[in-house]
C-alpha cells in the first residue's frame, strides 16, 4: 500500500489525540493495515502553542497556512477538526476539489452541508468519512453503512449527547439540581463554558440529522426537527418517574412511518428494563431496529479526546486501505436523496407523564380529568405525591378523588402526577393549555415528560 499522507486541519482536544496516535503509534499501525500513515502536517492559528504540546518530530509541519498542505501532492487524506460551518466548511471544500480525501468529526457540517458535499466529493471522485461525528468512539455509522446495508431500518434511538446524560444521571442517581450537576460537568470537562448547544438538544439534533440519512435515505436540516432541552427539568420529576419504573434520557428519535419519518429530540422516560435506561455517566448508546436483525444496541464513550479520536483515525485507515472509497461511490445515502417528510410533532403518538401544582380541594380532578377527556385522552393512573418528593402519599383511580379531597386548606399545593395511555401530542398540548388556565392549577408549575415504549 502507498504511504498515506495526512494533514490534520485543527488541534484541539480532540486534535491533539489524532496528532498523539499518528505519532505514537505509526508502527502500530503499520502492522495492523500493512502501511503506514503518516501525519505530514497540523494547521493551527496557534502554531506555536500547538509545536509546544505536540513536539512532533521533524518529519510533521506544524503551520498556520491552510492553503499549503492543499497544494502538496503527497497529502492524500485531510482531517477537519476545526469545528462549525465557516472555515471548516471552506477546508473540506479545497480539499475535495484538490482531489484529497476528508476526515470530519464535524456533525453540524454535515447536518447542515451534508448533501453538498458529499456531492462535491463524487464529483471530483473523492469521499468524506464521519465516524466520529456521531457517537464518539461508538462505531454507529460503519455499522449502518456496512453491517446492516441490507436492512430496512425501521427505527433508531440515541443517547447521543454525554452532557445532557451526565447531569440527567446525576440529577436522577444523586438528586443534585440541574444547576449543581451542570457545574459538575463543566469541572468535569464534559460540558462547555457555554453549554447552550448541548443542554437544549441541538447538538442531538445535528447527530440525528446525520442518522437519519444513513438509516432512512433521506435529507433533512437539523433545524427542522422538533427539539427540547433538558434544563427545565425537576429532580423531583426525576424521583417520581423512577418510582413508576422509567429513567429519564434527552433521546433522539427515528421512526420510518411509510413515506414519512418521525424525527425529534426531547427528554423521554424509558422503562428501567431497557438497555438505554442504564446508560448513564457521560456514556452515549445507540439502539437500531431493523426488519430482520432485530434491535441492536451499542454503547460506549460518546466523547472526549481519545474515544473520538480512535474514530477519527479509524477512518483515515478506512480510507489508506482504500476500503471505503468504494461504498462512498455506491451508496445511495451519500449521492442525491429526497428531502425528508418530517411527521408533525403534533401528529405524534406516545405515552405521557405530566405532574400538575394542585389546590388541595374537592373537584380538581373531576376538572382535570374532564378537560383530558373532551381531547380523547385516556388516563393511565394518578398519583398524588408527597411534597417532599419521597413517594405516593395515594394513588386514585380514574374518575375519583382520593386523597386530593381530603380537606386539606384550599391554599394548599400538592403535586399530581398523571400517567397517560398513548395519546396525540397535538391533543396532549391542548388539554395542558386548557388545564393550567385553570383556577386551581399553578400552570407555571406544570411538567410534561413524553414516554417512549421501546
Amino acid at each position: 500500500m502507498a504511504e498515506c499522507n495526512v494533514a490534520l486541519y485543527g488541534c484541539g482536544t480532540v486534535g491533539a489525540g489524532v496528532a498523539a496516535i499518528l505519532i505514537g503509534r505509526s508502527g502500530a499501525l503499520a502492522d495492523r493495515i500493512g502501511g503506514r500513515v503518516r501525519l505530514k502536517y497540523v494547521v493551527d492559528a496557534r502554531k506555536d502553542e500547538v509545536a509546544a504540546e505536540l513536539r512532533p518530530p521533524d518529519s510533521v509541519q506544524v503551520t498556520d497556512d491552510l492553503d499549503g498542505p492543499m497544494r502538496d501532492p503527497e497529502v492524500s487524506v485531510v482531517v477537519e477538526l476545526i469545528g462549525g460551518t465557516g472555515i471548516a466548511r471552506t477546508v473540506v471544500e479545497n480539499a475535495l476539489r484538490a482531489g484529497k480525501d476528508v476526515v470530519t468529526a464535524n456533525k453540524a457540517l454535515l447536518a447542515e452541508c451534508g448533501g453538498e458535499l458529499f456531492r462535491l466529493a463524487r464529483a471530483n471522485g473523492r469521499s468524506i468519512a464521519f465516524e466520529a461525528a456521531v457517537a464518539g468512539g461508538i462505531p454507529i455509522i460503519a455499522a449502518l453503512r456496512n453491517a446492516m446495508v441490507g436492512e430496512r431500518l425501521e427505527s433508531i434511538y440515541g443517547i447521543v449527547n454525554g452532557t445532557c446524560n451526565y447531569v440527567l444521571t446525576r440529577m436522577s442517581r444523586d438528586k443534585l439540581s440541574y444547576h449543581e450537576a451542570l457545574s459538575e460537568a463543566q469541572e468535569k470537562g464534559y460540558a462547555e463554558a457555554d453549554p447552550t448547544l448541548d443542554v437544549e438538544g441541538h447538538d442531538a439534533a445535528h447527530k440525528l440529522a446525520v442518522l437519519a440519512r444513513l438509516a432512512f435515505g433521506v435529507d433533512v436540516c437539523a433545524a427542522d426537527i422538533p427539539c427540547e432541552g433538558i434544563s427545565a427539568i425537576e429532580p423531583a420529576d426525576l424521583v417520581y418517574a423512577h418510582g413508576l419504573g422509567y429513567t429519564a434520557k434527552l433521546l433522539a428519535t427515528g421512526i420510518r412511518r411509510g413515506d414519512a419519518v418521525e424525527l425529534r429530540v426531547h427528554p423521554t422516560l424509558l422503562h428501567h428494563e431497557h438497555p438505554l435506561a442504564s446508560v448513564g455517566g457521560a456514556y452515549n448508546a445507540v439502539c437500531v431496529h431493523g426488519d430482520c436483525v432485530g434491535e441492536v444496541v451499542l454503547t460506549g464513550l460518546g466523547a472526549g479526546r481519545w474515544a473520538t479520536a480512535s474514530a477519527v483515525v479509524a477512518d483515515v485507515c478506512r480510507v489508506a486501505l482504500g476500503t471505503y472509497g468504494a461504498g462512498f461511490a455506491a451508496l445511495r445515502q451519500f449521492g442525491d436523496v429526497a428531502w425528508a417528510n418530517i411527521v408533525p410533532l403534533a401528529e405524534v403518538r406516545m405515552g405521557y407523564y405530566f405532574r400538575l401544582s394542585c389546590l388541595d380541594m374537592p373537584g380538581v380532578l373531576a376538572r382535570v380529568a374532564g378537560i383530558l377527556g373532551r381531547h380523547a385522552i385516556s388516563i393511565s393512573s394518578v398519583i398524588q405525591q408527597d411534597i417532599s418528593g419521597g413517594g405516593a402519599s395515594g394513588v386514585t383511580a380514574f374518575g375519583q378523588e382520593g386523597p386530593l379531597a381530603a380537606g386539606a386548606s384550599a391554599e394548599d399545593r400538592v403535586p399530581v402526577v398523571f400517567m397517560l395511555h398513548e395519546a396525540q401530542e397535538g391533543a396532549l398540548q391542548g388539554a395542558l393549555r386548557d388545564i393550567n388556565q385553570l383556577d386551581c392549577i399553578d400552570g407555571d408549575r406544570t411538567r410534561m415528560f413524553r414516554v417512549q415504549d421501546i
